[in-house]
């Protein structure tokens, strides 16, 4: 009698065990979903989510259909938070996609280089709107920026990003 009295107490112990699981994980698995949604909201209103610059589909394109025009010890004057001047120094590369149906007519390192000096005007406008700090801060929404200026200039998407290195402050 004594042992079907302790297996009906240990049944019964078991099933509140799993009715409670079964609790706890629906309260866990809601309170997660409300989490993940104010993390993604805290992320787009602190512009830390990874999305597409300019709102233009990114698209995977390879290496091998990649083709990058540089832009060499690029000088860009800018004003400093304490009302000074300052200048920004970089080397910047424009990616190009060989495969995109506008590379034919406005790509390559011969066409770029005949809009040079719209393209450099494009970057000088487009960063002097920055203070040297803002710059420091925010890069990849400045990089963001330049590249919908640039496919705006070209009306077109085949440069699908911009690189920007060897940055220096002065």
């Amino acid at each position: 009698m004594k042992k079907n009295l302790l297996s009906v107490l240990i049944l019964v112990l078991l099933v509140v065990n799993i009715i409670l699981s079964v609790v706890m994980m629906v309260s866990v698995v809601g309170t997660n979903k409300k989490t993940g949604e104010l993390i993604t909201s805290i992320a787009s209103v602190l512009k830390i989510e990874l999305y597409n610059p300019g709102g233009v589909a990114v698209t995977d394109v390879p290496m091998s259909d990649t083709e990058v025009y540089n832009m060499l010890q690029l000088m860009v004057s800018v004003v400093k938070e304490d009302g000074k001047q300052g200048y920004i120094i970089m080397d910047l590369g424009l990616q190009q996609n060989k495969k995109h149906k506008d590379y034919k007519k406005l790509g390559g390192e011969e066409k770029i280089a005949a809009y040079d000096s719209v393209i450099k005007d494009t970057i000088n406008s487009v960063i002097s709107r920055h203070t040297q700090e803002e710059f420091q801060q925010d890069t990849e929404g400045v990089r963001e920026e330049l590249l919908k200026e640039i496919q705006e200039l070209f009306g077109s998407d085949f440069i699908y990003r911009i690189s920007i290195s060897n940055i220096k402050y002065q």
